[in-house]
C-alpha cells in the first residue's frame, strides 16, 4: 500500500452516530459542507457512509432479518438509489465521491467481512475462475460463517483461490469509485487474521490499479489485544480497541484504561482508534436513542477530545455537523488541542491515584520543545487538585529564564513556572473534567 494518508491518526465524520444504517446522499454531502468550510483546515478531511448502503429496508434502530441487498452480477454491493440518486445506471459511488472530492475531503464507504449471503444463494460465476459464489463461502456451521449482530454477510472461505479472485474484485471496483477510506467491520472479534490479510492484499492491488492511496479502518475492537500489534500494523492503518462508545461518562471513563495501553505502541501507518466521537447532534435516525444532543457535558466532551488527542487515536466525529451546537464545533477545531495528536511523542499516562489520572507527551517537528499533560478529574462532583509540577512532566529546572504553563482550553496561563523545581499546580476540575496544560 501507499498509506501516506496515514503519517498523522486520521480525521473525519463518520454517519453512524446519527443516521446509523439510513444516511442519505443529501445529509452526507451536508455534512461535507460543513467539513470542508469549517473543519478542513484544521485536519479533518474524510466523510465515511457507514453500513448498510446497500440495504432498501434499512431502518433506524436494528437490522432486518434476511434483509434484501442490491448487488450487482457479481455479488459486489451496490447503494440504494432511494438514498443515493447519483448511484443510479450503476455508478455506483462514483459521483458523490466526485463531489467530496471537489471540496477538498476524502470519501470512505463501510463494509462487512465476507461476502453478501444473497450471493451465495444466488450463485453467480467468480471472473477467472471455475468457481461461482457458492463455492467459496464458508459453511454454516463453521464459526467464522457469520457476524454474531449482523446477518448481511457470509465469511469467505480462503482456502479456495478464487474466495481471494472475489474479494479482490470487491475491493477493487469499489476503490474505483474512489473511495480513499475503507472501514471493515466484523475484522477483530474474534481475531480474523485470514480476513484481515487477504483484505491488505485486495486493497494493495485496488491501490495500484487506481492510483490511490486507501486508509484501512478495521472494527470493532473487543477485548483487542497488544499481542496482535506487529499483524495490525502490517496489515491495517488503523484498528478499533473497543465496541461503539456512546455519549456516556462511563464508556468515556473506560477509554483512559484503553488509551493507556495502546497510547505507547501509536506511529506511522498504525493506529488504535478508540472509536467515533458522539459529539454534536446524534441518535437523527441512528442505532441508539433518540435523537439528540450529545449526553456529555461540556467538560465530559474536552475530555474526550484531550484524552484522544493525547492518545494519539483516530479522530471521527459522529454527531450531524450541520444541526450540531456552535461550541462542540469550535473545540473541534482547536488547533492547538489537535497538534497533540499530529506532533508528540512519549504520549503516556503518568499518574493514576483514585480519581485523578494525569497523561503527558513532548511535541515532534513544528512542536519541538513542547510538552503537554492532561490532569483528569474522573470524580462525579468538583475538585481542587494540587501536585507538584514534576508530576506532569511540565517541569523545566533547567531553563535560563521563566517559561509559561498554559491552559489550552481556556488559553489560560497559569500562576506557576515550568523552571521552578518546587512548583505546585493547583487547579479547579469540574465533574470528569480536565485541565489541558502546555509548557514552552
Amino acid at each position: 500500500m501507499h498509506r501516506s494518508a496515514s503519517l498523522t491518526p486520521p480525521m473525519g465524520w463518520n454517519s453512524w452516530d446519527s443516521f446509523g444504517t439510513t444516511v442519505t446522499e443529501d445529509e452526507v454531502l451536508a455534512n461535507a459542507q460543513v467539513m470542508a468550510e469549517r473543519m478542513l483546515p484544521a485536519g479533518w478531511d474524510t466523510v465515511v457512509v457507514d453500513i448498510q448502503w446497500y440495504e432498501p429496508t434499512a431502518r433506524a434502530g436494528g437490522y432486518n432479518d434476511d434483509a434484501p441487498l442490491l448487488l450487482d452480477a457479481d455479488g459486489v454491493q451496490m447503494p440504494v438509489e432511494t438514498r443515493f440518486p447519483s448511484s443510479a445506471g450503476g455508478r455506483g459511488f462514483a459521483p458523490l465521491a466526485a463531489r467530496v472530492h471537489d471540496l477538498g475531503l476524502r470519501f470512505g464507504v463501510h463494509l462487512m467481512r465476507g461476502i453478501p449471503r444473497r450471493a451465495v444463494a444466488d450463485p453467480r460465476p467468480v471472473p477467472g475462475t471455475d468457481a461461482t459464489t457458492a463455492d467459496i463461502a464458508l459453511p454454516a456451521d463453521h464459526p467464522a460463517a457469520r457476524c454474531p449482530w449482523n446477518g448481511d454477510n457470509l465469511g469467505l472461505d480462503f482456502s479456495h483461490p478464487a474466495a481471494q479472485a472475489w474479494l479482490d474484485l470487491q475491493i477493487d471496483r469499489v476503490v474505483g469509485w474512489g473511495v480513499d477510506f475503507l472501514k471493515v467491520d466484523d475484522m477483530l472479534y474474534p481475531y480474523h487474521g485470514d480476513a484481515i490479510e487477504a483484505l491488505h492484499s485486495a486493497v494493495g492491488k485496488a491501490e495500484e490499479r487506481h492510483g490511490r492511496d486507501v486508509t484501512v479502518s478495521l472494527s470493532p475492537g473487543t477485548h483487542l489485544s497488544v499481542a496482535h500489534l506487529d499483524h495490525l500494523r502490517a496489515h491495517a492503518d488503523m484498528w478499533r480497541i473497543s465496541d461503539d462508545l456512546w455519549d456516556r461518562w462511563d464508556d468515556l471513563e473506560a477509554q483512559l484504561t484503553r488509551l493507556a495501553r495502546w497510547a505507547p505502541h501509536q506511529q506511522a501507518h498504525g493506529w488504535a482508534d478508540a472509536d467515533m466521537l458522539p459529539l454534536g447532534r446524534i441518535g437523527v435516525r441512528a442505532e441508539r436513542g433518540e435523537p439528540r444532543h450529545s449526553l456529555l457535558t461540556a467538560a465530559e466532551r474536552r475530555t474526550m477530545l484531550t484524552l484522544w488527542n493525547l492518545g494519539r487515536s483516530p479522530l471521527f466525529v459522529g454527531g450531524d455537523l450541520p444541526s450540531s451546537e456552535d461550541d462542540t464545533l469550535t473545540d473541534l477545531v482547536n488547533t492547538e488541542v489537535l497538534d497533540i495528536g499530529k506532533h508528540s511523542r512519549g504520549n503516556t499516562e503518568l499518574v493514576r491515584e483514585g480519581d485523578l489520572v494525569v497523561w503527558g507527551a513532548t511535541g515532534t517537528g513544528p512542536r519541538e520543545g513542547t510538552r503537554w499533560a492532561a490532569v483528569f478529574n474522573t470524580s462525579d462532583g468538583a475538585r481542587t487538585v494540587r501536585l507538584p509540577l514534576t508530576s506532569t512532566g511540565l517541569a523545566s529546572p533547567g531553563l535560563t529564564s521563566p517559561g509559561t504553563v498554559t491552559e489550552l482550553w481556556t488559553a489560560r496561563v497559569l500562576d506557576v513556572d515550568p523552571s521552578d523545581p518546587y512548583a505546585v499546580l493547583e487547579l479547579d476540575l469540574d465533574a470528569h473534567g480536565t485541565a489541558l496544560l502546555r509548557s514552552t
